[in-house]
């Protein structure tokens, strides 16, 4: 059975107290999770030792950081490397968002030795992937996000797959006005489970976990996870607010 997951990503948001009141909301807000439901909380690098001492006594609620460094170590001023996130308890990294995309030039390429770097020390890597509108209006959506899967995770055996989660972001539906239907998610997370099946087979298809990473908020979360293939969310906005985050949580 493969696990369903709700993962909050932070960005670059919140102070220190703000964020350690937020976790402390959201841990104390009673959630009860079933058996294969984790809830991922992904705070800014600064902050990662501390939401991990405040989540150490909740059973199903993990550490995400938002990114990791391609390499080991050496002079990269200004990156963390994998090692050292393991160093401070993370569970998981959240690797090529859309934002790392756009804004840091992030290649497929590039992910993929991140991927390597994360696995080689116990993390769990969260790997995005997801269209922008161009794409969608050119309906070439499959044959691109099919790109991002091949040149990043296809070096990989079907074991070292099953620390991997996929993360659909319909870049598209991010803050344009537009919305992506259940139906839309669906057809993508059915898409990208059937690479997986081609690449790595059935059985490894049927147990990755794919999350959704379009706009999911309390009103449309019980309706995009109802969904075959939709086996939890990426949630940005909506994880700063522990009303909200809970919420989609209870979606679950």
């Amino acid at each position: 059975m493969r696990k369903k997951i709700v993962a909050g990503n932070w960005k670059m948001n919140l102070t220190l107290a703000q964020g350690e009141q937020l976790v402390n909301d959201i841990v104390s807000a009673g959630i009860k999770l079933a058996e294969g439901q984790e809830v991922v909380i992904a705070p800014p690098f600064p902050y990662l030792a501390r939401v991990k001492q405040i989540i150490r006594n909740y059973p199903g609620i993990y550490l995400a950081s938002q990114n990791c460094a391609s390499e080991k170590s050496g002079a990269y001023t200004g990156e963390v490397s994998a090692e050292m996130l393991a160093s401070v308890g993370v569970d998981y990294v959240i690797l090529g968002h859309s934002e790392r995309r756009e804004y840091f030039a992030e290649t497929n390429a590039q992910l993929a030795k991140k991927i390597d770097q994360a696995l080689a020390n116990g993390l769990k890597p969260i790997f995005c992937c997801g269209e922008p509108l161009e794409i969608r209006k050119a309906e070439t959506q499959n044959e691109y996000v099919a790109k991002q899967l091949e040149e990043s995770l296809y070096h990989l055996d079907a074991a070292a797959l099953k620390n991997i989660v996929i993360a659909y972001e319909p870049i598209w539906a991010i803050g344009t006005g537009l919305t992506a239907s259940a139906q839309q998610a669906q057809d993508m997370h059915a898409f990208i489970r059937s690479r997986i099946a081609e690449k790595f087979g059935r059985e490894a298809a049927l147990g990755i976990t794919i999350l959704y990473g379009g706009s999911a908020k309390p009103s449309n979360a019980g309706e995009l996870f109802a969904s075959a293939d939709v086996d939890g969310g990426l949630i940005g906005g909506a994880s700063l607010v522990a009303a909200d985050f809970t919420a989609i949580i209870k979606s679950l």
